[in-house]
């Protein structure tokens, strides 16, 4: 399927190209990895601008198999780096950031999913600088009850989770051990050890859900909390991913946005661009205010 006008990036000036190598060049020397760079995100020269970056903790190996998704798969074996987060923190004050997005691979491989590394990680963000934001995107933990306490209990200014897309596709392109109820419940009791948490999902669109199902979504969403959603377009990383089913065109995008806010979320964004930590401290703001 041939991409509409509207899927397009533009090339980033010489002067973006020089700030995000610098960025680079740090992320290299504390040995960290970024969303920003991994997903190739079309707005990463709008959120570096912005002092915002989405930090990937726990390694590169994911273990579950997720059809939308092209981080390699296997069994990390429980080896973790208790380093990372102190190194992670360093890079934060060394890169002026204001605004920290951080996000995993799944850990299944450890007991508590990787819970204590997020954790610490916070911690040691909010020692440097406590004035810097922190958005926690977490995964479901297996739905580890003590994992999500301890992510409530670190301090995050955000916590995040992504219920990808809607129920009936949800078996078709995320692992079996990643259910689109699970997912509520996350955000449910996230909000229930934390109430003044602000706390977020994200949409793919295009995967062939139909309009009601998405508003059945959102709906679900509002049910249990959910301050902030994010929905945009889902885009095929490699030929073995799911295809997509369609490009949903931006004035529909606008008319979600718009659905979003009547159901009472404090902020809303979507657009074809648009991923879960797209103008994350805006959300914020709005969402705190």
């Amino acid at each position: 399927m041939n991409r509409p006008d509207w899927i397009k990036v533009r090339a980033p000036s010489a002067e973006d190209a020089r700030e995000m190598g610098a960025v680079r060049k740090v992320l290299a020397e504390y040995r960290l990895t970024t969303v920003c760079q991994g997903a190739i995100c079309p707005n990463a020269v709008e959120c570096w601008s912005a002092r915002t970056a989405t930090f990937m903790l726990l390694g590169g190996l994911c273990t579950r198999t997720c059809r939308f998704c092209a981080v390699p798969t296997g069994n990390p074996g429980g080896a973790l780096d208790r380093d990372e987060p102190r190194r992670l923190a360093d890079a934060v004050r060394e890169l002026g950031l204001r605004y920290v997005v951080l996000t995993s691979v799944d850990r299944d491989d450890l007991p508590d999913g990787g819970a204590s590394v997020f954790a610490e990680a916070i911690r040691r963000i909010k020692e440097e600088d406590e004035a810097i934001l922190v958005e926690a995107l977490v995964p479901d933990f297996g739905g580890n009850d003590d994992a999500l306490a301890t992510i409530a209990r670190a301090g995050a200014d955000v916590i995040g989770h992504n219920i990808e897309t809607v129920r009936r596709i949800t078996p078709l392109v995320r692992d079996p051990r990643a259910s689109y109820d699970r997912s509520l419940s996350v955000l449910s009791r996230v909000k229930e050890l934390s109430p003044d948490t602000i706390t977020k999902s994200s949409l793919m669109l295009g995967l062939g859900e139909e309009r009601d199902e998405v508003l059945e979504a959102l709906r679900d969403l509002r049910g249990v909390g959910v301050d902030i959603v994010t929905l945009g377009q889902y885009l095929r990383p490699t030929k073995a991913a799911y295809p997509v089913a369609r490009y949903v065109p931006p004035e529909e995008f606008d008319e979600l946005r718009e659905e979003a806010l009547d159901l009472g979320f404090g902020y809303a964004v979507a657009g074809p661009f648009v991923r879960s930590s797209y103008r994350a401290a805006e959300a914020y703001a709005a969402a705190r205010r």
